[in-house]
């Protein structure tokens, strides 16, 4: 009786252990194949830019090509609604944002994910400052004059966005916000979309990012009155800061990281921790993302924990 009742939990502890057995067998090999990064906007914004260009080093690191997937819609929220329901063992992974991850809690009530808590978190990618930008025949030679005009006749401006939700619509109810105007608003379908209708006047004006507006710019296809910052970007010299130009009210940066599926294997997390930790580190690629503008975080702000808590602390500074 006692060798049955033995073996019985012998068998019944080695029937417990299977289903952990193939999924550590899995992470032990990961990558075995190619691996997707969904990127929740079009082509050409400043979310696909920065996984890009991370998302090619990581190929070299890991062994297998990590292939951009762009699913846009609804902010942002559609890809990453999709990336927190793929299969948790490695092969699809996010690149998301503070738009994403952070605005989006308090602006889509039915948002079908949590950020902090239905993803493991990878690592922050980059940073980048925000930017005023307005057609390139706007009636404003400078920030105040900018203001100004914007106060006088804010019910006539229409003001261009990436989405609810997204970097460039949130950073831009608090400028509304400040100057207390009320413009109409026009949605895009994603950052660079948005920034083809300021250069071809659909718009009169817009919040973006250094990334996608430091072109243009330069081209002479837009305006830029100052980026929302304390100090001047080396990518933008001669643009202002807020700080500079007299809007010290408005500073704001966004930022991009890459997520992983709720319950994605710790090793598997590990690897690509230390794969994104790699491509920051690369010369060619901070390189790159320096030119674009973006800030490249130091080590104290890599990794899983660092990036968790900017998350929690970014949903609790923009819900309000």
């Amino acid at each position: 009786m006692t060798l049955r009742r033995r073996q019985f939990l012998q068998l019944a502890a080695g029937a417990a252990a299977l289903p952990i057995l193939p999924r550590m067998a899995g992470a032990q090999a990961y990558p075995a194949r190619n691996i997707t990064l969904i990127v929740p906007f079009p082509p050409g914004g400043s979310t696909d830019v920065s996984a890009r260009v991370v998302a090619d080093h990581m190929s070299k690191t890991l062994g297998q090509q990590v292939v951009i997937q762009n699913v846009s819609g609804a902010g942002g929220t559609t890809g990453s609604t999709r990336a927190m329901r793929a299969e948790p063992d490695g092969y699809t992974i996010l690149m998301g944002q503070m738009g994403t991850h952070a605005a989006s809690v308090s602006l889509y009530p039915k948002l079908a994910y949590r950020p902090d808590v239905d993803f493991e978190t990878i690592g922050l990618v980059a940073s980048f400052p925000v930017l005023i930008a307005a057609r390139k025949d706007f009636p404003a030679k400078d920030l105040k004059e900018f203001i100004a005009y914007v106060k006088a006749n804010h019910a006539k401006l229409n003001q261009g966005h990436a989405g609810v939700g997204t970097i460039f619509f949130t950073t831009c109810l608090l400028l509304n916000s400040i100057l207390q105007v009320k413009p109409t608003l026009v949605p895009f379908a994603g950052g660079a979309p948005a920034m083809t209708g300021l250069m071809g006047g659909q718009v009169d004006y817009m919040c973006g990012d250094i990334i996608v507006g430091a072109s243009p710019y330069a081209a002479g296809n837009i305006k830029i009155y100052a980026l929302a910052a304390a100090q001047r970007n080396p990518a933008l010299p001669d643009v202002p800061s807020t700080v500079e130009a007299g809007l010290p009210a408005f500073q704001a940066s966004a930022w991009n990281g890459l997520f992983a599926p709720k319950g994605t294997p710790k090793p598997v997390l590990d690897r690509l921790t230390d794969a994104l930790d790699k491509a920051l580190d690369d010369e060619t690629s901070r390189k790159r993302m320096l030119q674009l503008g973006s800030d490249i975080p130091d080590k104290k702000q890599r990794g899983q924990q660092q990036l968790l808590a900017l998350v929690k602390s970014e949903i609790a500074r923009w819900s309000p």
